[in-house]
């Protein structure tokens, strides 16, 4: 067995490795040498359909704790599966890979989210009753390796006493689909139609980025010769209805009973969830045990967490990069082992700018000053909001949108921290920076925007984007956030505006943490429109992905007197 074992080992050792990778790239360990494995076993759902299982285990006497991985990218024989297999056997853990209904070698037809519920349950009872369990599960993995985790601990199974999340989304219509109401268009195109529209991973000859152009975007898939019902389904419910809120887990998080190790990135694009399901957790979760269990760590990553120092156009440098394989097996002793409890406090964050970790215990950090910045006519940012009445003026077409530049997003060449000099010379954002910072000033925490504007179009975007301008005038985003105008009152019924009618936009700029240096301005850019991430607002009111008539709008920004536009930046006291 041993033998043939290390001979599969080369081979999966030269595959490529894939996208929402847990990152244990260093991990070195082999099999041990008593190692049983069984390939391909088919596990019955409660509906019948059988999903394709990998099971193996440390030894083949006595009884173990399990680490489970269910999966959509692989069938498990990847190099980056195979070491997560290594890492679990190698230390004591019987390791259960499974492919996901319809996926690879699982028969049924695969849909995302919705039968992760069930299925990851059944799987759960399953291995409970196996003569090599010793019943106490634990869940990891990243990205949808994270969601089918939370979709499982829905309902407090006993046998889940523990999950490792990462860069995980907690409520699929704010984070997934619609962030501040606007679709998350390249992600869910290029994920949603061409990455998972099928059995397997298939990379087509489609260039994503400039395929996204077309209109109306019901006809996209179709356009490019595909037939995805989700991808159909997602655009066909534009507001949070009973389509999504099955998967807002965030609401259902006395539902779960389960310790819960989130990580998360401050540039991926599930990071408000990754804080939310921590904070939800911690206040909701439905036995003391898992609220009192959650931790939190988020470092200078995007969806790709821990990959490397440089992440985007910045070198975070090498403390960035953690060691991530001490950190689970501590975390997975504790709870399946009863070893000692986790070291450290609850939340383990990066600062930025400073470059190191700070440990906490809590989130928001106790004693954070939520300091409002006021947008002056001038272009400055200040602590003093203008006394009378002051506006600014600019166009969004929708022909000429401003393309995306960094920020919380899946797409490789164009997230994370990046340099915005090349918007510059755009008419279409306005600008409003401090003075210089004096002293060091440590910004950790949630980040909001208040804007006053009005729009001669029934519907339309405001975008807030926060950046930091070094000395040498060179400029990065730190993160940014987006406001559908229908959607200021709610996500689930959307109203449309009066035009010219000034309304306050409250947009959810997500969260950060950064040092600022004496010298280092902050920089709050306000536009409409951030393309390819986000879907074009037509400023029609036309019903969403139906039409490809568009208008462009005049949009004014008030400032001061009744209408005090505003940053309000979470200021920790040094």
């Amino acid at each position: 067995m041993s033998r043939v074992l290390l001979s599969l080992l080369v081979v999966y050792l030269l595959s490529s490795t894939l996208a929402s990778a847990q990152s244990l790239e260093g991990f070195e360990a082999d099999f041990p040498e008593a190692l049983v494995a069984r390939f391909d076993v088919p596990v019955k759902m409660r509906d019948g359909v059988r999903l394709s299982t990998d099971i193996y285990l440390p030894d083949g006497e006595g009884t173990f704790p399990t680490l489970l991985v269910r999966d959509i990218y692989s069938n498990g024989t990847t190099a980056v599966r195979q070491r997560y297999a290594r890492f679990a056997t190698s230390n004591g853990y019987a390791f259960v890979f499974q492919s996901s209904r319809g996926r690879y070698d699982s028969e049924g037809e695969w849909y995302p989210y919705f039968d992760e519920i069930e299925d990851g349950h059944d799987t759960l009872d399953w291995i409970a009753a196996q003569p090599w369990s010793n019943g106490r599960v634990g869940m990891f993995g990243s990205s949808y390796l994270a969601s089918v985790q939370w979709l499982a601990a829905l309902g407090g199974h006993p046998a889940l006493q523990a999950i490792a999340p990462a860069v995980s989304p907690g409520n699929y219509y704010r984070d997934v689909a619609y962030p501040g109401g606007a679709f998350s268009l390249l992600s869910r195109a290029r994920w949603g139609i061409g990455l998972v529209g099928s059995r397997t991973n298939t990379s087509y000859p489609i260039d994503w980025v400039q395929a996204v152009n077309h209109l109306p975007l019901v006809t996209l898939a179709e356009q490019l010769g595909f037939d995805v019902p989700h991808f159909q389904d997602w655009l066909a419910h534009p507001s949070y209805d009973d389509y999504w809120r099955p998967l807002n887990l965030e609401a259902r998080a006395s539902e779960m009973s389960v310790p819960a190790l989130n990580i998360g990135g401050w540039y991926d694009v599930f990071l408000r969830s990754t804080i939310g399901s921590f904070q939800t957790m911690q206040a909701e979760a439905a036995s003391e045990r898992a609220r009192k269990g959650q931790r939190l760590v988020i470092g200078p990553w995007n969806h790709a967490w821990n990959q490397g120092r440089q992440v985007g156009d910045l070198d975070f440098g090498e403390d960035s990069v953690i060691a991530v394989e001490p950190l689970l097996l501590e975390w997975f002793d504790h709870w399946l082992r009863d070893g000692p409890p986790p070291s450290g406090a609850p939340v383990r964050i990066f600062v930025m700018g400073e470059n190191v970790w700070r440990e906490a215990d809590q989130w928001p950090l106790e004693g954070t000053v939520y300091t409002p910045l006021y947008l002056r006519a001038d272009g400055r940012l200040t602590t003093e909001p203008a006394a009378t009445a002051e506006a600014l003026h600019y166009r969004y077409d929708p022909a000429d949108p401003v393309p995306t530049l960094g920020g919380n997003i899946m797409e490789p060449t164009l997230r994370g921290p990046r340099e915005q000099s090349s918007l510059a010379s755009r008419r279409d954002i306005l600008r409003f920076e401090t003075a210089p910072f004096e002293t060091p000033t440590e910004i950790t925490g949630p980040v909001r925007a208040v804007l006053h504007a009005s729009s001669s179009a029934p519907d339309t975007d405001f975008m807030a984007k926060l950046v930091v301008v070094r000395p040498d005038g060179s400029a990065y985003n730190l993160v940014d956030g987006v406001l559908r105008a229908r959607y200021r009152e709610g996500f689930e019924t959307p109203e449309l505006i009066e035009p010219g009618e000034v309304y306050a936009y409250d947009i959810d700029l997500w969260a950060t943490s950064y040092l600022l240096t004496p010298g280092e301005r902050l920089r709050l850019d306000v536009t409409s429109s951030n393309f390819p991430r986000l879907a074009r607002n037509l400023n029609t009111g036309a019903p969403f992905a139906m039409t490809s008539e568009y208008t462009v709008a005049e949009q004014t920004l008030h400032l001061g007197g009744d209408h005090p536009s505003r940053l309000i930046l979470p200021i920790v006291p040094r």
